[in-house]
């Protein structure tokens, strides 16, 4: 049986584009019963957000405001 390491270094040798398949099969390995309806929920979730955006319903903060306040709060 190939150790841990064996199969990490065979895999690094890989091209690419089969690593990310590789990759693409092990992410999807560790995913739950219930993934497909947890993606299904965040798609629908995530398309209510992009309409109130651009309806104007909310107003959009910058990233970059958001995280220099978040580090302000910590030195708090």
């Amino acid at each position: 049986m190939n150790t841990f390491e064996e199969i990490l270094s065979e895999a690094l040798a890989l091209p690419s584009g089969l690593r990310a398949a590789l990759a693409d099969h092990l992410l999807e390995s560790l995913n739950g019963p219930n993934q497909k309806g947890i993606d299904a929920a965040w798609a629908v979730e995530i398309d209510r957000r992009i309409r109130d955006i651009d309806e104007g319903k909310v107003e959009t903060i910058d990233g970059e405001l958001v995280m220099r306040e978040l580090r302000e709060r910590r030195k708090r």
